[in-house]
C-alpha cells in the first residue's frame, strides 16, 4: 500500500456513473413494481451503499477511508438504469474506489433482482465523474 500517513485530512468525495441496459419486460416489471425478487431498485441501492463501506474488502490495496455520506440514485429510462452516487470522506486518501465500487455493486444486484425476466442485462460504462479534494483537487470529466 502507498503510506498516506504524512498526508492532511481533507474533506474528500468522488461520483460515478453506471449503466444497466435491459430489455423491455425489465423495464416494465420496474416501472410497474412486478420484479418477481421484490423492489429491485431499492435493494440495488442498499447493496450500493453496503459496497461502498466494504470497499476495501473487495479492492485488496485500497486504503480504509472513514465513509461519511452515500448517495445513490438508480433512474428507470429507455433502455434500461442510470446509476449514479456520490461518496464524501474526511480523510488522507480519496475515495473514488468508494464510488466505483458502489455503482458497480449497485449494478450487480440490480441485474441479480431481474435476471428472472431479463437474463441479457449488461452492465455498462462504469467511470468515475467528478472527485474534490486532496493534493490534486478538483476534477469533472467530460461527457
Amino acid at each position: 500500500m502507498v503510506d498516506v500517513s504524512g498526508k492532511q485530512v481533507t474533506a474528500r468525495s468522488a461520483s460515478a456513473r453506471g449503466r444497466v441496459l435491459l430489455g423491455p419486460r425489465a423495464l416494465a416489471a420496474l416501472r410497474e413494481g412486478t420484479v418477481p425478487k421484490g423492489d429491485a431498485l431499492g435493494v440495488a441501492r442498499i447493496a450500493g451503499i453496503q459496497a461502498a463501506k466494504r470497499t476495501p474488502d473487495l479492492v485488496p490495496l485500497c486504503h480504509p477511508v472513514a465513509v461519511h455520506a452515500v448517495e445513490v440514485d438508480l433512474e428507470v429510462v429507455d433502455d434500461g438504469v442510470e446509476i449514479a452516487a456520490t461518496v464524501r470522506t474526511a480523510d488522507r486518501t480519496g475515495i473514488e474506489m468508494e464510488a466505483l465500487t458502489c455503482v458497480s455493486v449497485a449494478a450487480l444486484t440490480l441485474v441479480d433482482m431481474v435476471k428472472a425476466v431479463d437474463r441479457l442485462a449488461v452492465i455498462t460504462d462504469v467511470r468515475v465523474t467528478a472527485k474534490s479534494g486532496g493534493r490534486s483537487g478538483d476534477w469533472v470529466r467530460e461527457e
